[in-house]
Protein backbone atom coordinates (compact mmCIF):
# COMPACT_ATOMS: atom_id res chain seq x y z
CA UNK A 1 0.00 0.00 0.00
CA UNK A 2 0.74 3.45 -0.79
CA UNK A 3 -0.18 6.11 1.98
CA UNK A 4 1.01 9.93 2.50
CA UNK A 5 0.85 13.29 3.76
CA UNK A 6 0.44 16.24 2.25
CA UNK A 7 -0.40 19.91 3.80
CA UNK A 8 -1.22 22.00 0.44
CA UNK A 9 -1.19 25.72 1.03
CA UNK A 10 -5.02 26.76 1.40
CA UNK A 11 -6.51 24.47 -1.11
CA UNK A 12 -9.77 26.33 -0.10
CA UNK A 13 -9.42 29.09 -2.03
CA UNK A 14 -8.80 26.80 -5.01
CA UNK A 15 -12.69 26.35 -5.00
CA UNK A 16 -16.11 28.14 -5.03
CA UNK A 17 -19.01 27.37 -3.06
CA UNK A 18 -20.11 25.01 -5.23
CA UNK A 19 -16.93 22.68 -4.63
CA UNK A 20 -16.34 23.31 -7.98
CA UNK A 21 -12.17 24.15 -9.37
CA UNK A 22 -11.79 28.05 -9.82
CA UNK A 23 -8.81 27.37 -11.88
CA UNK A 24 -8.50 30.82 -13.90
CA UNK A 25 -5.75 33.69 -13.90
CA UNK A 26 -6.47 34.99 -10.35
CA UNK A 27 -4.45 34.90 -7.65
CA UNK A 28 -4.29 32.12 -5.35
CA UNK A 29 -3.32 32.76 -1.66
CA UNK A 30 0.43 31.60 -2.50
CA UNK A 31 2.95 34.29 -3.76
CA UNK A 32 2.56 35.39 -7.04
CA UNK A 33 1.35 31.86 -8.30
CA UNK A 34 -2.57 32.40 -10.13
CA UNK A 35 -5.40 29.61 -9.27
CA UNK A 36 -4.83 28.15 -12.57
CA UNK A 37 -1.10 27.16 -11.84
CA UNK A 38 -1.30 25.98 -8.44
CA UNK A 39 -4.26 23.92 -9.44
CA UNK A 40 -2.23 22.29 -12.49
CA UNK A 41 1.00 21.67 -10.13
CA UNK A 42 -1.33 20.01 -7.43
CA UNK A 43 -3.09 17.41 -10.57
CA UNK A 44 0.82 16.98 -11.34
CA UNK A 45 1.85 16.20 -7.84
CA UNK A 46 -1.47 13.95 -6.70
CA UNK A 47 -0.88 12.22 -9.91
CA UNK A 48 2.37 11.43 -9.52
CA UNK A 49 2.48 10.01 -6.27
CA UNK A 50 -0.27 7.80 -7.38
CA UNK A 51 -1.57 6.64 -3.84
CA UNK A 52 -4.18 4.32 -1.85
CA UNK A 53 -4.70 6.87 0.51
CA UNK A 54 -3.56 10.48 1.64
CA UNK A 55 -3.96 12.58 4.48
CA UNK A 56 -4.86 16.08 2.91
CA UNK A 57 -3.62 18.44 5.69
CA UNK A 58 -5.39 22.33 4.77
CA UNK A 59 -8.11 20.61 2.79
CA UNK A 60 -10.83 22.66 1.08
CA UNK A 61 -13.37 24.06 4.34
CA UNK A 62 -16.35 22.25 5.11
CA UNK A 63 -19.35 24.58 6.95
CA UNK A 64 -22.45 25.52 6.25
CA UNK A 65 -22.06 26.67 2.94
CA UNK A 66 -19.19 24.65 1.29
CA UNK A 67 -18.63 21.01 1.17
CA UNK A 68 -14.88 20.28 1.74
CA UNK A 69 -15.28 16.50 0.84
CA UNK A 70 -17.34 17.27 -2.75
CA UNK A 71 -14.22 19.83 -3.14
CA UNK A 72 -11.63 17.21 -2.81
CA UNK A 73 -13.94 14.66 -5.06
CA UNK A 74 -14.11 17.10 -7.85
CA UNK A 75 -10.47 17.79 -7.59
CA UNK A 76 -9.62 14.25 -7.96
CA UNK A 77 -12.01 13.36 -11.00
CA UNK A 78 -10.69 16.38 -12.85
CA UNK A 79 -7.40 14.63 -12.80
CA UNK A 80 -8.51 10.95 -12.72
CA UNK A 81 -7.22 10.29 -9.65
CA UNK A 82 -7.34 6.86 -8.33
CA UNK A 83 -7.73 7.99 -4.59
CA UNK A 84 -11.26 10.03 -5.07
CA UNK A 85 -13.06 9.52 -2.37
CA UNK A 86 -13.11 11.80 1.06
CA UNK A 87 -13.51 11.68 4.39
CA UNK A 88 -14.02 14.11 6.85
CA UNK A 89 -13.73 14.44 10.30
CA UNK A 90 -14.81 17.08 12.70
CA UNK A 91 -15.56 20.36 10.96
CA UNK A 92 -13.51 24.07 12.18
CA UNK A 93 -13.29 27.65 12.18
CA UNK A 94 -10.35 27.69 10.30
CA UNK A 95 -11.40 27.21 6.63
CA UNK A 96 -8.33 24.32 6.75
CA UNK A 97 -10.08 20.68 6.90
CA UNK A 98 -7.93 17.39 7.76
CA UNK A 99 -9.08 15.15 5.06
CA UNK A 100 -8.49 11.51 3.84
CA UNK A 101 -8.22 11.11 0.08
CA UNK A 102 -8.48 7.33 -0.82
CA UNK A 103 -9.02 4.76 -3.37
CA UNK A 104 -12.43 2.88 -2.72
CA UNK A 105 -11.73 0.30 -4.96
CA UNK A 106 -8.72 -1.03 -2.36
CA UNK A 107 -9.42 0.60 0.92
CA UNK A 108 -12.87 1.41 2.56
CA UNK A 109 -12.75 4.40 5.32
CA UNK A 110 -14.88 5.48 8.09
CA UNK A 111 -14.66 8.58 10.34
CA UNK A 112 -14.24 6.29 13.49
CA UNK A 113 -13.56 9.30 16.24
CA UNK A 114 -13.14 7.64 19.98
CA UNK A 115 -13.50 9.23 23.40
CA UNK A 116 -15.78 10.83 25.42
CA UNK A 117 -17.67 14.37 24.63
CA UNK A 118 -16.91 16.46 26.74
CA UNK A 119 -19.07 20.00 27.88
CA UNK A 120 -16.75 23.42 27.92
CA UNK A 121 -15.13 22.12 31.34
CA UNK A 122 -13.85 19.29 29.60
CA UNK A 123 -11.94 16.34 31.07
CA UNK A 124 -8.45 15.03 32.08
CA UNK A 125 -8.54 11.92 30.42
CA UNK A 126 -8.22 11.92 26.96
CA UNK A 127 -11.38 13.26 25.95
CA UNK A 128 -12.77 12.94 21.60
CA UNK A 129 -10.60 15.55 19.65
CA UNK A 130 -13.35 18.02 19.66
CA UNK A 131 -14.03 18.33 22.64
CA UNK A 132 -11.88 20.08 25.59
CA UNK A 133 -8.46 18.62 27.40
CA UNK A 134 -8.04 19.92 31.28
CA UNK A 135 -4.01 20.19 31.46
CA UNK A 136 -1.78 22.18 33.52
CA UNK A 137 0.25 23.39 30.70
CA UNK A 138 1.28 27.05 33.39
CA UNK A 139 2.85 24.51 35.98
CA UNK A 140 0.63 27.01 38.29
CA UNK A 141 -1.67 24.43 39.81
CA UNK A 142 -4.76 25.07 37.91
CA UNK A 143 -5.90 23.26 34.83
CA UNK A 144 -6.31 25.01 31.13
CA UNK A 145 -8.56 23.80 29.02
CA UNK A 146 -6.86 22.81 25.59
CA UNK A 147 -8.80 22.57 22.61
CA UNK A 148 -7.91 21.88 19.12
CA UNK A 149 -8.72 24.51 16.23
CA UNK A 150 -8.23 21.57 13.69
CA UNK A 151 -9.49 18.64 15.39
CA UNK A 152 -7.66 15.34 14.33
CA UNK A 153 -9.48 12.85 12.01
CA UNK A 154 -9.77 9.49 13.37
CA UNK A 155 -9.95 6.95 10.78
CA UNK A 156 -10.59 3.18 10.82
CA UNK A 157 -9.14 1.70 7.63
CA UNK A 158 -9.83 -1.69 6.10
CA UNK A 159 -7.74 -2.79 3.81
CA UNK A 160 -7.95 -5.77 1.27
CA UNK A 161 -6.77 -8.46 3.61
CA UNK A 162 -9.52 -7.32 5.81
CA UNK A 163 -7.20 -5.64 8.28
CA UNK A 164 -7.55 -2.96 9.89
CA UNK A 165 -5.41 0.17 10.37
CA UNK A 166 -6.08 2.92 12.23
CA UNK A 167 -5.17 6.26 11.38
CA UNK A 168 -4.62 9.59 13.06
CA UNK A 169 -4.34 12.72 10.74
CA UNK A 170 -2.87 15.67 12.48
CA UNK A 171 -2.94 19.48 12.08
CA UNK A 172 -0.83 20.68 15.49
CA UNK A 173 -1.02 24.46 16.68
CA UNK A 174 1.40 26.79 14.98
CA UNK A 175 4.13 28.05 17.21
CA UNK A 176 4.80 31.11 15.05
CA UNK A 177 4.11 34.83 17.34
CA UNK A 178 1.42 36.26 14.04
CA UNK A 179 0.49 39.43 15.19
CA UNK A 180 3.24 39.87 17.67
CA UNK A 181 3.39 43.76 18.31
CA UNK A 182 7.29 43.88 19.31
CA UNK A 183 10.26 41.55 20.53
CA UNK A 184 8.83 41.01 24.20
CA UNK A 185 5.60 40.38 22.80
CA UNK A 186 6.60 37.79 20.36
CA UNK A 187 8.61 35.73 22.86
CA UNK A 188 5.27 35.83 25.16
CA UNK A 189 3.08 34.04 22.57
CA UNK A 190 5.97 31.97 21.31
CA UNK A 191 6.07 30.27 24.53
CA UNK A 192 2.36 30.44 25.11
CA UNK A 193 1.93 28.85 21.34
CA UNK A 194 4.21 26.09 22.40
CA UNK A 195 2.80 25.39 25.93
CA UNK A 196 -0.44 24.50 23.93
CA UNK A 197 1.20 22.94 20.95
CA UNK A 198 2.82 20.55 23.57
CA UNK A 199 -0.72 20.12 25.69
CA UNK A 200 -2.47 18.85 22.20
CA UNK A 201 0.38 16.50 21.97
CA UNK A 202 0.40 15.54 25.24
CA UNK A 203 -3.49 14.47 24.62
CA UNK A 204 -2.50 12.61 21.03
CA UNK A 205 -0.26 10.75 22.89
CA UNK A 206 -2.47 9.60 25.61
CA UNK A 207 -4.58 8.31 22.52
CA UNK A 208 -2.17 6.80 21.19
CA UNK A 209 -1.55 4.54 24.04
CA UNK A 210 -4.92 3.51 24.08
CA UNK A 211 -4.31 2.29 21.14
CA UNK A 212 -0.83 0.62 21.58
CA UNK A 213 -2.45 -0.80 24.78
CA UNK A 214 -5.09 -2.66 22.50
CA UNK A 215 -2.86 -3.83 20.44
CA UNK A 216 -4.55 -1.56 17.28
CA UNK A 217 -1.86 -1.05 14.18
CA UNK A 218 -1.41 2.76 14.09
CA UNK A 219 -0.05 5.57 11.68
CA UNK A 220 -0.18 8.68 13.23
CA UNK A 221 0.81 11.41 10.15
CA UNK A 222 0.05 15.00 9.31
CA UNK A 223 1.44 18.85 9.83
CA UNK A 224 3.25 19.20 13.97
CA UNK A 225 4.02 22.09 13.39
CA UNK A 226 7.47 21.26 15.31
CA UNK A 227 10.19 18.72 15.29
CA UNK A 228 13.36 18.29 17.57
CA UNK A 229 15.74 21.28 17.53
CA UNK A 230 12.92 23.20 15.72
CA UNK A 231 13.35 26.36 17.95
CA UNK A 232 15.11 27.76 20.99
CA UNK A 233 11.88 27.73 23.14
CA UNK A 234 11.71 23.47 23.37
CA UNK A 235 15.03 24.26 25.67
CA UNK A 236 11.98 25.52 27.88
CA UNK A 237 10.45 22.50 28.41
CA UNK A 238 13.11 19.63 27.45
CA UNK A 239 11.25 17.99 24.73
CA UNK A 240 9.75 18.82 21.30
CA UNK A 241 6.19 17.87 20.65
CA UNK A 242 7.37 15.22 18.14
CA UNK A 243 9.12 13.41 20.92
CA UNK A 244 6.20 12.91 23.09
CA UNK A 245 3.85 11.09 20.16
CA UNK A 246 6.52 9.07 19.35
CA UNK A 247 7.04 8.06 23.04
CA UNK A 248 10.24 8.31 23.47
CA UNK A 249 10.25 7.83 27.34
CA UNK A 250 7.83 5.11 26.67
CA UNK A 251 7.91 1.23 25.73
CA UNK A 252 5.50 1.31 22.81
CA UNK A 253 7.24 3.97 20.77
CA UNK A 254 5.53 4.95 16.95
CA UNK A 255 8.38 5.44 15.00
CA UNK A 256 9.64 7.89 11.69
CA UNK A 257 12.27 7.71 10.42
CA UNK A 258 13.08 10.85 9.59
CA UNK A 259 12.16 11.88 13.56
CA UNK A 260 14.80 9.67 14.03
CA UNK A 261 17.29 11.40 12.51
CA UNK A 262 16.63 14.78 13.80
CA UNK A 263 16.65 13.35 17.34
CA UNK A 264 19.97 11.99 16.26
CA UNK A 265 21.68 15.12 15.67
CA UNK A 266 20.94 18.53 16.30
CA UNK A 267 23.74 19.66 13.91
CA UNK A 268 24.37 19.02 10.38
CA UNK A 269 22.34 17.26 7.56
CA UNK A 270 18.79 17.44 8.21
CA UNK A 271 15.31 15.47 6.38
CA UNK A 272 13.11 18.68 5.45
CA UNK A 273 9.36 18.64 4.57
CA UNK A 274 8.90 22.15 3.93
CA UNK A 275 10.29 25.42 2.46
CA UNK A 276 8.99 28.79 3.13
CA UNK A 277 10.88 32.11 1.86
CA UNK A 278 11.09 35.04 4.40
CA UNK A 279 9.64 38.08 3.14
CA UNK A 280 12.67 40.06 2.62
CA UNK A 281 15.26 37.04 3.17
CA UNK A 282 16.25 33.76 1.95
CA UNK A 283 14.36 30.19 1.82
CA UNK A 284 14.30 28.29 5.31
CA UNK A 285 13.51 24.73 5.53
CA UNK A 286 11.79 22.44 8.26
CA UNK A 287 10.78 19.02 9.16
CA UNK A 288 7.25 19.49 10.30
CA UNK A 289 5.32 16.48 8.05
CA UNK A 290 5.24 13.00 9.93
CA UNK A 291 3.99 9.57 9.22
CA UNK A 292 4.65 8.04 12.61
CA UNK A 293 3.87 4.15 12.57
CA UNK A 294 3.24 1.47 15.37
CA UNK A 295 5.29 -1.55 16.57
CA UNK A 296 4.03 -4.02 14.61
CA UNK A 297 4.02 -1.84 11.63
CA UNK A 298 7.29 -1.11 11.45
CA UNK A 299 8.22 -4.71 11.66
CA UNK A 300 6.68 -4.95 7.81
CA UNK A 301 9.61 -2.70 6.72
CA UNK A 302 7.69 0.09 5.46
CA UNK A 303 9.91 2.47 3.29
CA UNK A 304 9.75 6.43 3.54
CA UNK A 305 10.23 9.12 1.60
CA UNK A 306 10.20 12.58 1.05
CA UNK A 307 9.06 14.10 -2.19
CA UNK A 308 11.43 17.40 -1.69
CA UNK A 309 12.56 18.69 -4.89
CA UNK A 310 15.80 19.17 -4.56
CA UNK A 311 16.51 16.57 -1.70
CA UNK A 312 14.83 13.25 -3.54
CA UNK A 313 17.31 12.50 -6.85
CA UNK A 314 14.11 11.28 -8.50
CA UNK A 315 11.87 14.43 -7.67
CA UNK A 316 14.94 16.60 -9.09
CA UNK A 317 15.76 14.19 -11.57
CA UNK A 318 12.00 14.90 -13.15
CA UNK A 319 11.78 18.60 -14.07
CA UNK A 320 7.91 19.09 -14.63
CA UNK A 321 7.57 17.46 -11.33
CA UNK A 322 10.18 19.79 -9.38
CA UNK A 323 8.70 22.79 -10.74
CA UNK A 324 4.98 21.10 -9.80
CA UNK A 325 6.46 20.54 -6.12
CA UNK A 326 7.86 23.64 -6.14
CA UNK A 327 4.18 25.73 -7.19
CA UNK A 328 1.82 23.30 -5.18
CA UNK A 329 2.96 24.26 -1.91
CA UNK A 330 5.24 25.02 0.77
CA UNK A 331 5.22 21.72 2.39
CA UNK A 332 5.98 18.69 0.29
CA UNK A 333 4.36 14.79 0.47
CA UNK A 334 5.54 12.30 2.66
CA UNK A 335 5.07 9.29 1.39
CA UNK A 336 4.98 5.53 3.02
CA UNK A 337 5.25 1.86 1.22
CA UNK A 338 3.53 -0.04 3.11
CA UNK A 339 4.28 -4.19 2.57
CA UNK A 340 0.74 -5.30 4.04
Amino acid sequence: MRIGTYNVEWFDRLFDNNGDLIDDSSWSSRWEITKAEQTAALGHVFSAMDLDAVMVIEAPDSSRKRDGALALENFAARFNLRARKAVVGFENDTQQEITLLYDPDIVSALHDPLGEPTGKRGSSQAPRFDGVFRIDVNTDAAPDLITWSKPPLEVALKIPTGRIIRLIGVHAKSKAPYGAKNDAEAARMSIENRRKQLAQCIWLRERVDTHLAAGDDLIVLGDFNDGPGLDEYEKLFGRSGVEIVLGEDHALRMFDPHARIALGQRIGAMPSTSRFKLREGPYLQALLDYIMVSPRLRDLGPDWQIWHPFDHPDCYGDLPLREALLTASDHFPVVMKLPV
